[in-house]
């Protein structure tokens, strides 16, 4: 059985702080803003899992409400999807990842974006694609406001998993 999750998240861009997507610092001097670590990237990776599984969304899961989640490394949210995802049956047959920015240039981050995202996902790095775009000085991604990413995914039952 197959199932697919769809994800889409906004930070707005403020001061400088350590800056991460998709698990990887980034040197730019400026940042996310946001409840846990901001990393808008790994937010949809988990947030397109938990929707694949039907439970709701990212903050149904880890409220922004709950301190336990201030500065959380997003990891932590990829982490527990997986977990959840496992536990389910499911493992990732594949995963497409947008993000929309007009700054920093992702080009000598992405390979390793992806070594990390298919290591937290327990799958190939040929399982994980990652795109970037442009604003074109259009809008809030465009303005330098914001940060935008989103993700689809497809889980596959895991027949060994079935087994148990």
């Amino acid at each position: 059985m197959f199932r697919i999750g769809h994800s889409y998240d906004t930070h707005r861009i403020g001061p400088h702080k350590l800056f991460k997507l998709g698990g990887v610092p980034i040197p730019w001097n400026r940042g996310l803003i946001g409840h846990s670590d901001a990393d808008v990237v790994l937010h949809v990776v988990a947030e397109s899992i938990i929707g694949a599984l039907a439970l709701g969304d990212l903050g149904t899961l880890f409220p922004d409400t709950d301190s336990q989640y201030k500065n959380r490394d997003s990891s932590f949210f990829v982490a527990e999807a997986v977990k959840i995802m496992e536990e389910r049956g499911y493992t990732i047959q594949n995963i497409d990842i947008t993000v929309y920015l007009e700054e920093p240039m992702l080009v000598p981050y992405k390979p390793l974006m992806k070594k990390q995202i298919a290591a937290l996902l327990k799958t190939a790095e040929n399982n994980v694609n990652i795109k970037a775009t442009r604003g074109e000085g259009l809008g809030y991604i465009g303005r330098r406001e914001g940060m935008s990413a989103e993700a689809v995914v497809l889980l596959i039952s895991n027949p060994q998993m079935k087994k148990l």
